[in-house]
């Protein structure tokens, strides 16, 4: 039985929260009173991390999602509840006690494959909650631990809250498309128009904009969202995260954290962007060049600012390539491209794709169950929220909402997901059209809703995505490349109007402009990495405008003043001392799609190998596991390096 969204109230949001805290709680005293058995110990924790987090899906999504401010703000409220008990869960001395009497027992040495590491894990997570320090550290830690989540809530509440825009008049918006124009609110004056700071506004803008000072105005607008608010907070969690990192006698935040990702330490991120730089500097010098001296032809002005990188971007693809991404987009209706992604994955993955009807929180949204196409049986759900709205959460990303697992009863529980983005809106004349962009994000997002709702996990612990961080994004990475095969996409694009497919020149004109730009791309996503890196790396006092003005250089590009966009840069949360993962997970998603390369980019018998060695798996084994399973060998970054040109 599916949850009905539409009943969600703020008193139930509550009420629900606090029944599930209760009933955790009960549970617990019963592990700490009970047998030291698995069924008495650990069992039971597995049933605590299903009810959290299905009740996270029930209660703390709305604070995402939900088109009410007030009970967003309440789902924000439920979010940081849930977060503080799973906190104190970590941090009850007797229940680590209970745990590590079973794990020191005769019991836990039979166990082996993925019981044994489901121990391990408990063991580990209860070591991370500082069960070794003395208790005047532990309980430091746990207050720090706390003020954590306290400040994360809030930075994501203040930049999905901010609004703010851009008030244009008809001329201002010279070189935009009539779609995106007729996207547009109207402003607060006669004949105005509001232009949003959501990204279906502001990259097309910058897109296709002659008007540099608007550029830089809008650009300004969204590399400062929520800076007032989110400076300070982003300040001290840098400082608790230092000192947390002293509390257990390591160097860094980064050091910390590191310790149960696939790299393992700092110096192998250090090393694996260190390898990077030169080959993507040496590259990005002829691009940067290209496009400073059409600046200079337009402006006189031969130094290309960051907002400057995207309209020179496009005018190369639509002058030298006869890529315009408008254009492009007539071909991309929402709807096309749904069928194309259900029928490439459901093709490649053996699967079958219905759209159903549930009670869900927006109009916009739309579910769909996932059946095995071999014998029909029902698999798992998922939702999708595609559209941008106020107050919503401002990126694009997949969640959780109910867990794969086996229940006590040998039955198994159907995931349920969502995925949640900020397309382009369809408008009163036109669909949705999406940017090829859009589409490559689309795809990956789903990459992610794959892993979680095809998993086989017999435990929630390691159902889907609760994998390491720096391999979460491989199955999402690979997804992309389908958007770069022209004899893929010749299969589902369809101009909105005529219905007639893309004229294969202009996918061999799409594809061919892949590389365009490529090095000084990477370089922006190493800044980010390395200033994630830099912030949670070993120093004293972290001066953030030094950190992110070095860190910036990496770019090739002159640093926007008066911008901060850390200030919005929700990975920094969640995601901190991890952001690296992107990069190096593209590495494994290359690599893992060089076999459909190798044996056919749709082939059934890769896709069934992949689905069985990387979906179904989650976190039942290593990344590394994953990747020597599925590939019959070690993985290596050659496919990634050729892909961007640095090697044959």
């Amino acid at each position: 039985m599916m949850f009905d969204y539409t009943n969600v109230t703020a008193d139930g949001i509550r009420a629900e929260v606090e029944q599930a805290v209760t009933q955790a709680t009960s549970m617990i005293d019963s592990i700490v009173h009970g047998d030291r058995t698995w069924d008495g110990t650990i069992a039971p924790l597995e049933e605590i991390a299903d009810r959290l987090t299905t009740t996270f899906g029930h209660t703390a999504f709305m604070g995402y999602v939900h088109p009410d401010q007030e009970t967003r703000g309440i789902g924000k409220e439920a979010e940081e509840r849930l977060s503080k008990f799973g906190i104190e869960m970590a941090f009850r001395r007797d229940l680590y006690e209970a745990v590590a009497e079973f794990a020191a027992s005769s019991a836990s040495r039979s166990l082996t494959g993925v019981e044994a590491r489901l121990l391990e894990f408990t063991m580990r997570d209860f070591r991370n909650a500082g069960h070794q320090l003395d208790e005047t550290a532990r309980d430091r830690l746990q207050e720090l631990s706390n003020r954590l989540v306290e400040l994360g809530v809030s930075f994501e509440r203040n930049v999905a809250e901010h609004d703010d825009g851009l008030v244009v008049t008809r001329r201002d918006l010279e070189g935009m498309p009539d779609a995106y124009i007729e996207s547009l609110d109207e402003g607060p004056e006669p004949d105005t128009h509001r232009i949003t700071l959501a990204y279906p506004h502001v990259i097309p803008f910058l897109d296709n904009s002659p008007r540099r000072d608007l550029r830089e105005e809008l650009s300004r607008k969204f590399n400062t969202r929520a800076v007032d608010q989110n400076r300070p907070i982003l300040e001290e969690a840098v400082a608790i995260r230092q000192e947390i990192a002293g509390l257990f006698g390591v160097p860094s935040w980064a050091h910390r954290v590191l310790e149960d990702r696939m790299a393992e330490n700092p110096e192998a991120v250090a090393r694996f962007y260190a390898e990077l730089y030169g080959p993507l500097t040496e590259a990005g010098h002829g691009e940067l060049a290209r496009m400073s001296s059409l600046l200079e032809a337009d402006t006189g002005d031969p130094v290309l600012m960051p907002y400057d990188m995207r309209f020179y971007d496009t005018m190369i693809r639509r002058d030298e390539y006869g890529v315009d991404p408008n254009e492009v987009a007539e071909y991309f209706p929402l709807d096309s491209v749904l069928d194309g992604l259900f029928r490439i994955t459901g093709d490649v993955f053996g699967l079958r794709y219905e759209e159903v009807d549930v009670e869900v929180w927006h109009p916009d949204v739309r579910t769909f169950a996932i059946h095995d196409a071999a014998d029909g049986r029902l698999i798992s759900r998922f939702s999708m929220d595609l559209f941008p709205r106020t107050g919503k959460f401002s990126h694009a990303a997949a969640f959780m909402l109910v867990p794969g697992r086996r229940r006590g009863d040998g039955s198994y529980q159907q995931p349920y997901s969502a995925i949640v983005a900020n397309f382009t809106k369809p408008t009163a004349t036109r669909p949705s059209l999406l940017q090829h962009t859009e589409v490559e994000t689309f795809f990956h997002e789903f990459g992610h809703i794959l892993h979680q709702t095809l998993t086989t996990s017999p435990y929630v612990r390691f159902s889907g995505t609760n994998v390491e961080r720096d391999f979460v994004e491989a199955p999402s990475q690979i997804m992309q490349h389908w958007t770069w095969r022209a004899d893929v996409l010749a299969t589902f694009t369809r101009h909105h109007e005529t219905g007639e497919p893309i004229p294969t020149e202009l996918v061999d004109q799409l594809v061919a402009a892949r590389q365009l730009n490529v090095a000084l791309d990477k370089l922006r996503q190493m800044t980010f990495g390395m200033l994630d890196q830099e912030l949670h790396g070993p120093a004293g006092e972290k001066d953030l405008d030094a950190v992110l003005r070095r860190t910036w250089k990496v770019t090739m590009l002159p640093f926007h003043e008066g911008t901060f966009y850390p200030a919005s840069f929700g990975h920094l949360f969640g995601y901190d001392a991890g952001y690296y993962g992107y990069l190096w997970s593209e590495v494994y998603g290359d690599d893992m799609f060089s076999r459909f390369e190798e044996e056919g980019v749709l082939s059934q018998t890769v896709g069934s190998d992949y689905r069985r060695e990387i979906l179904e798996r989650g976190g039942t084994r290593s990344g590394m596991d994953h990747l020597q399973a599925f590939l019959g060998r070690e993985p290596d970054s050659a496919a990634f390096l050729r892909k961007l040109g640095i090697a044959d």
